[in-house]
C-alpha cells in the first residue's frame, strides 16, 4: 500500500468527513476494504498515543480560541465539532430544509462532504468542495447549528464522525458534548465556563456589534444557551471527571498556561 502523503491522522470516513493538514508526516495507516477507509493502525504501547483532549462548554467561553491556540502549541490537530453542525446548518439553508425536520437532516449530512483544514488561524471548513468558512461565522447559520444539533439522530451521526476523526489521539476536540458522549474516556477533559454577560460581551466583540443588534444578538445567546443545556440528546454538562475552568476573571493566555499544566500532569502519569 502506498504512504498516505496528503492527509493527517484522520484521512478519512466513509460518510464523506475528512481532515486534512498538509505538510505534515502521518502516522501508520492501513486500508480495511471492509470499510472502504483508510483507519490509524492502534498502538501497542498506550504512552506512544499522543492525548485525546476535550473542551466543552456554553458559546462565548472561548474554546474555539483556546482549542485553537492549545493545538498549536503542543502540535497537535484542532477538531472543532460545532463547525460540522455549522456546515450541515448551512446546507439546509441552501436546500430549503427544515431546522426541524429530522430525516431530512439526517439525509442532507449522509450526502454531504466536509473538510477541517487546519490552519495557523484555525480551521478551514469546505462543504461538498466549497470554502464555507466565513459563512458560517454568520448568525443565520450559527442560529441553525443550534436548531439542528438538537436532533438525537443527527448527533448520533456526528457523534460517530467526530469518533473516527479522533481515536488515533494527538487532537484538541472541542463542543458541547465532546467529554460526555464523543470521547468520555478523552484523557483529559476542560469544561470552560465564564459568567453569563462575559459570555454575551465577549461575542459582542467578536462579532463587532453594537446598538439595537446586541441585544438581538445577547437574546440569541440566551436562547441558545437554554436550548443546549435542556435539549433530550446529549445536553450541554460537564462531564463528572471534566476540570472545570471559569474563564470570567482570566485572560487567554492564562487559560491556556492553566489546560498546559494539566496536559504535563497527564503525559507525566501516563509514563
Amino acid at each position: 500500500m502506498p504512504a498516505c502523503a496528503i492527509f493527517a491522522r484522520f484521512p478519512c470516513c466513509k460518510a464523506g468527513i475528512r481532515l486534512r493538514q498538509l505538510g505534515k508526516r502521518l502516522p501508520a495507516c492501513v486500508y480495511n476494504s471492509s470499510f472502504a477507509k483508510i483507519q490509524i493502525k492502534k498502538m501497542t504501547n498506550p504512552s506512544e498515543r499522543k492525548l485525546i483532549i476535550a473542551i466543552d462548554g456554553p458559546a462565548g467561553a472561548g474554546k474555539s480560541t483556546i482549542a485553537s491556540r492549545l493545538a498549536r502549541k503542543l502540535d497537535y490537530v484542532n477538531l472543532e465539532s460545532g463547525a460540522m453542525y455549522r456546515a450541515l446548518a448551512l446546507r439546509a439553508i441552501d436546500w430549503d430544509v427544515s431546522f426541524d425536520d429530522e430525516e431530512a437532516l439526517l439525509k442532507l449530512a449522509r450526502d454531504s462532504r466536509i473538510v477541517l483544514e487546519p490552519t495557523i488561524g484555525g480551521n478551514r471548513v469546505l462543504l461538498n468542495g466549497k470554502d464555507i468558512s466565513a459563512r458560517i461565522r454568520e448568525r443565520d447559520v450559527s442560529e441553525g447549528a443550534s436548531r439542528v444539533s438538537v436532533h438525537p439522530k443527527v448527533r448520533e451521526w456526528m457523534v460517530a464522525k467526530q469518533r473516527e476523526m479522533g481515536i488515533g489521539g494527538g487532537v484538541v476536540m472541542e463542543g458541547r458534548d465532546i467529554g460526555t458522549k464523543v470521547f468520555p474516556d478523552a484523557d483529559l477533559k476542560i469544561f470552560l465556563d465564564a459568567d453569563p454577560v462575559t459570555r454575551e460581551q465577549r461575542r459582542l466583540d467578536q462579532q463587532k456589534v453594537k446598538g439595537p443588534s446586541a441585544e438581538s444578538m445577547a437574546a440569541e445567546l440566551r436562547e441558545r444557551d437554554r436550548r443546549d443545556r435542556t435539549r433530550a440528546a446529549s445536553p450541554l454538562v460537564a462531564a463528572a471527571d471534566a476540570v472545570v475552568l471559569d474563564s470570567t476573571h482570566m485572560s487567554e493566555d492564562e487559560v491556556v498556561q492553566r489546560i498546559e499544566e494539566l496536559v504535563e500532569q497527564r503525559v507525566a502519569a501516563r509514563r
